[in-house]
C-alpha cells in the first residue's frame, strides 16, 4: 500500500486563528481579488495560471496578448523576490514574518482600491491604469503565496482550489469507501473538512466581490481590503507564540 499522506498540521499550540480562521480569510480575500480582478481588470489577479493560458491561446490565434496579460507573470516573480528580501531583513520568524507580510498585502490592496476609486480602470481594461491596479493585486497576491510557503510552511493553497478540491476528494473517499486498518490519508477528517471550508470560503469570496463590483463598481476593492485589514487583525503577535527562553516558534 502507498505510504499514507501526511495532513498540514501549521499550529502545535491549536491556536484557531492558524489553524482554522487565517486560511479561511486568506481564501476568501484571493477569492474576492481574483473575481473583481476579472471583472473589472479582465485578469486574473489572483493565480497565474489563467493569464498563461490566455497568452498561449492568444498566441496561437495571432492575436497579441494585452500588456498586462504579458506583464502578469514577470510583476508576479518579481513580487515574490520583493516579499522574499523583506522575509530576509525580518529579524525574526514565524508570526513576526507573517504580520508584516500580511501588513505589505494590506498595503498594496489599500493602493489598488484607492487608485481604482480615482482613476477608474474599469472603463479601459487595457489602459494604463487597468495595467497598474493589475500589477499592484498581483503584487497583493504575491506577499500571500509567500506568506503561506515561507510563515506556514505545508499549508493548503488559498487561493488556486484545484489541489484544495482533489484533496478533498481523496479524504471523502478514504473516509467512506477506504479501509480503516489501512487509510491512504492520514486523518482523512481532517483533510478532508480544511479543504471542503477553503473552497467554500473561496468561492463565497468570489461571489462577494462580484456582487460588490456589480453594486459599487471600482469601490469593489474595499471588500479584500477589510478582509486584509480583518486577517492581519487576528493574526497572533509573535510574543504570544515564543519559547519561555524567549525565541519564536518557527513554522
Amino acid at each position: 500500500m502507498p505510504p499514507a499522506i501526511t495532513s498540514w498540521r501549521p499550529d502545535p499550540t491549536g491556536d484557531p486563528r492558524l489553524t482554522r480562521v487565517q486560511p479561511l480569510l486568506l481564501s476568501a480575500i484571493a477569492g474576492a481579488v481574483d473575481c473583481i480582478g476579472f471583472m473589472s481588470l479582465k485578469l486574473f489577479t489572483a493565480h497565474i495560471t489563467g493569464n498563461l493560458v490566455v497568452i498561449a491561446i492568444l498566441l496561437v490565434r495571432g492575436g497579441p496578448p494585452t500588456l498586462d496579460q504579458v506583464l502578469s507573470v514577470p510583476i508576479f516573480i518579481l513580487a515574490t523576490a520583493g516579499a522574499w528580501f523583506i522575509a530576509t531583513i525580518v529579524p525574526k520568524r514565524g508570526a513576526a514574518l507573517a504580520r508584516v507580510l500580511l501588513l505589505v498585502q494590506l498595503l498594496l490592496l489599500i493602493c489598488v482600491w484607492i487608485f481604482s476609486v480615482f482613476t477608474r480602470p474599469d472603463t479601459a481594461p487595457r489602459g494604463l491604469s487597468a495595467d497598474i491596479a493589475a500589477l499592484l493585486a498581483i503584487s497583493s497576491m504575491a506577499c500571500q503565496y509567500v506568506l503561506l510557503q515561507l510563515a506556514m510552511p505545508g499549508a493548503p493553497s488559498t487561493a488556486v482550489m484545484t489541489g484544495n478540491v482533489a484533496k478533498a476528494v481523496l479524504a471523502l473517499l478514504d473516509v467512506r469507501l477506504g479501509s480503516n486498518s489501512i487509510p491512504l490519508v492520514r486523518d482523512a477528517e481532517r483533510p478532508l473538512n480544511r479543504s471542503l471550508a477553503l473552497v467554500v470560503v473561496f468561492f463565497l469570496g468570489c461571489v462577494g466581490g462580484a456582487v460588490a463590483f456589480l453594486w459599487r463598481g471600482d469601490w469593489a476593492w474595499l471588500l479584500p481590503v477589510v478582509l486584509a485589514a480583518l486577517a492581519l487583525a487576528v493574526y497572533p503577535s509573535a510574543s504570544s507564540h515564543e519559547h519561555p527562553e524567549g525565541h519564536a516558534i518557527m513554522r
